[in-house]
Formats: C-alpha cells, structure tokens, sequence
C-alpha cells in the first residue's frame, strides 16, 4: 500500500502516481457527465438544466471536501516520508474521526437548505422542482461522498494512487447502468441521476472499507489512532481548510456566472452548464496534477529533499501547461461536434460553442497555477493557494462576467474569457509567493 516517493525518477514518479490519478478523477467526473449525457437523451431542456445546475452544486462541495481532505494526504505523506509510522497512523485514524463529525453536519444543514440554494443560483423557474428532487437526494448521500474521499486522500498520502482508482471505476459502471435504468427506463427524470449517483458511491465506499480494513494490505490502526486530537484535528484543518476554501471561493465564482446565464435564459443556462461539465472534464489533468505536486512533494520535503519537491513542480508544470495548450488550440476547431453530444437543440449548440471556445483557453492558464497551488501544499503552505485564488475571483472573474454579459447580451464568447483573465492574475501572484519562499528558506 505504501510507496516511497522520495527516490528515483522525478518524471517517472510523477506519471506513475498522477496517470492512476487522472483516471479516478476521469471516472468520478464521468458521474456527473454520463448524467448529463443521459438526461439529454431523454429529456429536454427542462430536465438538463436541472441536472446541470444540480450537479455543479455537488461538484462545488465535492471539490471542497477533497480540498479538505487534501490535509489529511500532505500530513500522512509528510510522515511517511520522515519514516514516521506511528504518526502516519495518528493522521489517518484522526481524519477518519474528524470526517465522521463533518459529515454528520454536512447533511443536515445542506439537506434543509436545498430549495434556497437551487434559488441562489437563479435556477430557471421551469427547472426548480426538478432542481430540489436532485440536491436532496445527493445531500442526503453527503456521508458516502465524504467516505470515499477522505479513504482516497489516505491511499494518496501513503504514496498508492492507484488502489482508489479500482473503487471508483466500480461506482462508475454502476452509475452509469443506474442512470439507463432509473432515467430510460423508469422516467424518474433528475431524481433518476441523483439516485444513480448516491448508489454508486455507496457501493464504493464498501469497497474501499473493505480493501483498507480487511484487504490483503489492510491498514494497521489501533483504537487510539481514532481519538479525535485537537492538534492532529488542527494540523489538517490549518492545510486542509485553506484549501477547501479557495476550492469553494472559485466554485462560488462559477455559482455566480451560472446565476448569471440562467437569468439569461434557460437555452443560455443549458448551454453554460453543458460547457461546465466538459471543461470540468478537461481539468481534469491539472487537478490531477495539483494533488499528485502535493502528495509526491510532501512525501520529500518530510524527506528534507526540498530540492527534489521543486522539480517536481517544474516537470508537473511543463506537462500539464503542454496538455492545456493542446485542448486550447484544438477545441476551437471540435467545439461544435462535441456540444453536439449533449444536446440536439441547435440555439444551445450555437450558444455553447461561443462560450466553449474563449473558455477553454483556460486550460493552459489554470494548469500552471495549479502546480503552484499543489507545491504550496507539499511544504504546509496552503494559505498562499487561498489568497492567490481569492483575488482572481473577487478581482477578475466574477466582475468580468457579469461586465462581459450586460456589455455583450448577444454572445457568450467575452463572458468566456472572464476565466483566463482571471488564471493570468493567479500565476502572477504564484510567482511572486514562490519568490518569497525561496528567499525565507535562504534566509534560515
């Protein structure tokens, strides 16, 4: 289960921990694009919207779960590459327990809160009902999609990205036969996805259990691992915390330019949400990269081998900047066929592609300050990833958008440039922090 990252090829370690990375994040999002796949096949506007809407609310507190939970990965892999077994142990068992507690408050208050946040983020009236069905019934499932992450983000700090890559593969087939089934067959329509995806994870989550606790490399924990510790629970929360809240900051953002297009429209709403599943989809590889930057340069500054954390940023950089450079050029040439997939309504079409094709210069720009973002969690510095992105969102995103909408009411393709422009700031900012620590660590 445990892996020594602190060796060997830097490039090599990168790839072989971020490719089975990459694939779990393309399964897991492959939840929310097969729902909205599926719910196109059958169903109109009406019900993609509502899918979309829906699921881009889930999305926002998964990814500030696994921003949480990214605390858990950085201490675990910093023990483990400082050789300290029991404290590596301490970690885990406390982020169980401490995840335990969240996930019981999670679901109380975001279950009896759906309606207004369906509201907030100016769901088209047509769709609200259908909207509500679908967040109950995921927020009812909060506990499971906490579960799995907080069981992945273990693996990961252990060095093993590939293990919560076979449970969520699992979840995913299921997930997409529950979709047919529910939405094709049983014409249950939003709550059809909902339900298909809550079973899934689940599913999953019985399996990672399994393999942690009675599998052939099961974790060897004692009963005082589990005591919550107010310093173990603090040094997660000062890594973790930081992180869930640039992750949901940004997200917020997105609930803003969403709430933005739906009172456009509900044509204007589908279009947008549809674009957000597969830029979602694309960013998949800067994601990926951000975490395993964290987790392969944790387990080395625990090493003291600083050096080898910062080539790691370097190659992690170059390949996923080099990647969104191609999707960028590419996609201004596939938009159409692509958007094409999801829906046959042809205004939603001609709306997505403009949004589509500015938006996804993004992925070059977003993948270089997702590095940094994972190179500043490798050392415990989180902090600098919240502030970077926090003035992206507040300075350029959400302004621009809005600006871009009430200037050019007839496209969305200036709206679509609001993201880049905002990644640009990012990176500036990452520089000048990446200076700065450099020039602390000289100075000591």
């Amino acid at each position: 289960m445990q892996k020594n990252l602190t060796e060997g090829s830097i490039l090599k370690n990168i790839i072989s921990f971020s490719a089975p990375f990459l694939l779990s994040y393309f399964l897991q999002t492959l939840y929310g694009m097969a729902d909205l796949f599926i719910a196109g096949q059958f169903y109109g506007a009406e019900v993609i919207s509502a899918v979309s809407i829906g699921s881009q609310l889930m999305h926002m507190i998964t990814v500030m779960i696994v921003g949480l939970a990214m605390g858990s990965s950085v201490l675990i892999a910093q023990s483990v590459g400082a050789k300290k077994r029991e404290e590596a142990s301490n970690y885990i068992g406390n982020s169980i327990s401490l995840f335990l507690i969240l996930a019981f408050f999670m679901t109380l208050v975001l279950f009896f809160t759906a309606r207004g946040l369906a509201k907030a983020v100016k769901t088209p009236e047509i769709s609200l009902e259908e909207t509500v069905s679908y967040l109950r019934i995921c927020f009812a499932g909060i506990p499971f999609i906490i579960a799995y992450n907080v069981i992945a983000s273990i693996y990961r700090g252990l060095g093993d990205s590939k293990t919560p890559m076979y449970f969520v593969f699992i979840a995913c087939i299921i997930n997409i036969a529950l979709d047919y089934l529910f939405m094709g067959y049983f014409h249950l329509q939003s709550m059809g996805a909902a339900l298909a995806t809550i079973i899934a994870q689940a599913l999953s989550v019985v399996f990672g259990l399994f393999l942690m606790f009675a599998g052939k490399n099961k974790l060897k924990l004692c009963r005082n691992d589990f005591i919550l510790k107010w310093q173990k629970a603090k040094d997660i929360l000062k890594i973790g915390l930081p992180v869930a809240c640039q992750d949901g900051f940004i997200q917020v953002s997105f609930m803003v330019i969403t709430a933005i297009a739906n009172s456009r429209g509900v044509e204007v709403s589908a279009a947008v949400g549809i674009v957000e599943k597969i830029i979602t989809f694309l960013f998949l590889i800067p994601s990926s990269m951000l975490s395993s930057i964290s987790a392969i340069g944790a387990q080395n500054a625990g090493a003291g081998k600083l050096h080898r954390a910062k080539q790691t940023l370097w190659a992690g950089t170059a390949l996923a900047a080099g990647c969104g450079l191609i999707f960028a050029l590419v996609f201004q040439f596939i938009s159409l066929p692509v958007l094409k997939i999801f829906t046959h309504e042809e205004s939603v079409q001609i709306l997505g592609c403009q949004y589509l094709r500015a938006y996804i210069t993004d992925c070059f720009f977003a993948s270089i300050h997702f590095c940094f973002s994972g190179y500043f969690c490798a050392l415990g510095k989180s902090i600098y990833s919240f502030i970077h992105n926090c003035i992206s969102v507040i300075l350029i995103r959400i302004p621009g958008a809005y600006l871009t909408s009430i200037i050019w009411p007839q496209t969305l393709t200036p709206m679509g440039f609001a993201a880049p422009a905002g990644s640009a700031i990012s990176i500036l900012l990452c520089i000048v922090f990446f200076i700065l620590i450099e020039r602390q660590r000289k100075n000591q």
